[in-house]
C-alpha cells in the first residue's frame, strides 16, 4: 500500500507542476490508456443474494442458457433471469443481486456464481422462489479481471467501506514525463522487493463436467467437489499461467484461453487437472471453442487487448500433446464464437454476427453476416441459436443452410 500512495502522490505532484503551463495538444502529451477502479460499498458485497423483481440492464455481460430459461450477466452486477419457453417472445422475470460477478454455471437447479472471491450457491429450482442457500468465501482468490493499460489509478482503489470490483480503461493524454517517472519509480521499488447442466458461452470462466466445478481466475483453476450441490467442496487450485480469461471441456480435457495462448489440461483425474500442452500466440484476449480435431480461438487485439491484431486463428489438436496453427483469417474486434456441426458462429463487436461453413477449415465461407447490430457472446443450442451483445438478447432458428432471427429483447 505504501508504494500505492507513493505513485500516487508523484502523480499529483507532477500533474500539478505541469498541467497550469503547457498545452496538451504539444508533444509533451501522448494518449495513454488509464485504468480505474470500479468499487462497490462494502455492504453491498457482504449482502449478495437478493432476488429482485426484474429491472433493467446496465451493461450486458455473458450469457447462460439452462433448460427453458436464460440467464444474462449484467457486469459487477449480477443476474438478469429469462423465461425463454416460448423463444419468440421471452420474458424478464428476476434479477440475482451479486456484487462483482461475472460468470455462472447451472447443475440439476443449483446456480454456482462468483462473487468476486465468493462462491454463491442457488437453488433455482423454484424460479418463483430462488433462494441463497451457501457462500464459501475467499475461494476464488485472483478473481478480479485485470485489463491491460499504462497506468492503474491505484489511490483509493479500496477503501474501509468499498470494494474493488474491477477496473474501467479510458484512453487520457498524460504527461510523457509524467508516466516515464511512473514506470522508473515502479523499477526501483520492484528492485528491491448432459441437460441437467446448463451451457455458458465461449467467454465463460465457470465450467462443470460431472461431479466437478471448474472456475478459472487471473492465474489458477480452482477445483469444486460438487457431487454434494449445495455444499461444494473446495479443493486444491491448479496453477496455469497469467492472465486466464476462459474455460472450455471437450471429453477429459480443459481448454483455457488467455491473454498469451491457449493452454490444454487433462481432466482424467478430475480433482488434478494436469497440464498436457499449449499453443502460443501474440497478447490479446483469447476465447476458444473445441470441434474435432481442431480448436477456434478468437484474437483480439489493440485497446487493452494487446498489439496482436484481430483474427480467427484455427488451431489443429489432433495430436493433442503438439498443437499447431492450421489456418488463420482475419476479423475486426472478435468476443465470443460458437459452432454446430458445421456452422462456425462469430460474434464480431461492432462489425455484427458472422456466419461461416467450417467444413473445410483451410477455405470458411461466409454465409451470413447480420451487419447493424454489436455483438458479444452466443450460443448455440439444439433448437435456436442465442446471442446477447449491445444489451440486448436476439434468438435464431435455424435454417437449412442458414440461420433467420427468431426474437430480439431490449434488457434496458
Amino acid at each position: 500500500m505504501k508504494m500505492k500512495k507513493h505513485f500516487s502522490l508523484l502523480l499529483v505532484l507532477i500533474a500539478t507542476l505541469f498541467s497550469c503551463t503547457d498545452d496538451e495538444n504539444s508533444d509533451k502529451y501522448a494518449d495513454f490508456l488509464v485504468a480505474k477502479p470500479l468499487k462497490i460499498s462494502l455492504s453491498e458485497f457482504e449482502n449478495s443474494g437478493d432476488i429482485i423483481a426484474p429491472k433493467p440492464i446496465e451493461e450486458s455481460g455473458k450469457i447462460y442458457a439452462y433448460n427453458n430459461y436464460i440467464f444474462i450477466n449484467d457486469k459487477y452486477k449480477g443476474v438478469h433471469v429469462i423465461d425463454n419457453k416460448n423463444p419468440e417472445s421471452p420474458i424478464k422475470i428476476a434479477f440475482i443481486k451479486i456484487a462483482g460477478n461475472v460468470d455462472i454455471s447451472v447443475k440439476d437447479n443449483y446456480l454456482y456464481a462468483d462473487s468476486l472471491g465468493d462462491l454463491l450457491v442457488f437453488n433455482i429450482a423454484n424460479k418463483d422462489n430462488i433462494k441463497l442457500v451457501n457462500r464459501l468465501k475467499n475461494v476464488l482468490k485472483e478473481n478480479i479481471i485485470w485489463p491491460l493499460a499504462d497506468i492503474y489509478e491505484w489511490d483509493n482503489a479500496t477503501t474501509e467501506d468499498e470494494v474493488l470490483v474491477g477496473w474501467q480503461v479510458v484512453t487520457e493524454r498524460r504527461l510523457k514525463e509524467e508516466v516515464q517517472l511512473m514506470f522508473e519509480d515502479v523499477a526501483v521499488n520492484n528492485a528491491t522487493g448432459d441437460r441437467s447442466v446448463g451451457q455458458g458461452g465461449s467467454l465463460a470462466r465457470f465450467k462443470i463436467v460431472e461431479d466437478y466445478l471448474y472456475a478459472v481466475d487471473n492465474h489458477n483453476i480452482n477445483v469444486f467437489n460438487i457431487k454434494n450441490l449445495e455444499n461444494p467442496v473446495d479443493l486444491e487450485d491448479v496453477y496455469a499461467g497469467f492472465d486466464i480469461e476462459t474455460i472450455f471441456n471437450r471429453d477429459n480435457h480443459l481448454f483455457l484461453g488467455s491473454k498469451s495462448g491457449m493452454y490444454i489440461y487433462d481432466i482424467t483425474n478430475p480433482e488434478t487437472p494436469t497440464f498436457v500442452s499449449e499453443f502460443q500466440h501474440g497478447t490479446a484476449c483469447d476465447p476458444v471453442v473445441v470441434d474435432g480435431d481442431y480448436a477456434y480461438v478468437t484474437l483480439r487485439g489493440g485497446n487493452t487487448c494487446g498489439a496482436t491484431e484481430s483474427g480467427l486463428y484455427i488451431v489443429d489438436i489432433s495430436t493433442i500433446a503438439d498443437p499447431v496453427l492450421a489456418k488463420q483469417y482475419p476479423l475486426d474486434g472478435p468476443y465470443g464464437l460458437g459452432i454446430k456441426g458445421n456452422t462456425l458462429f462469430i460474434c464480431d463487436g461492432e462489425s455484427g454476427l458472422k456466419v461461416y461453413d467450417k467444413t473445410d477449415v483451410n477455405n470458411l465461407k461466409e454465409i451470413n453476416h447480420f451487419k447493424d447490430i454489436v455483438t458479444f457472446d452466443v450460443i448455440p443450442r439444439e433448437d435456436n441459436l442465442l446471442m446477447v451483445g449491445d444489451n440486448t438478447l436476439y434468438q435464431y432458428k435455424y435454417l437449412e443452410n442458414n440461420i433467420s432471427l427468431l426474437s430480439s429483447l431490449n434488457l434496458d
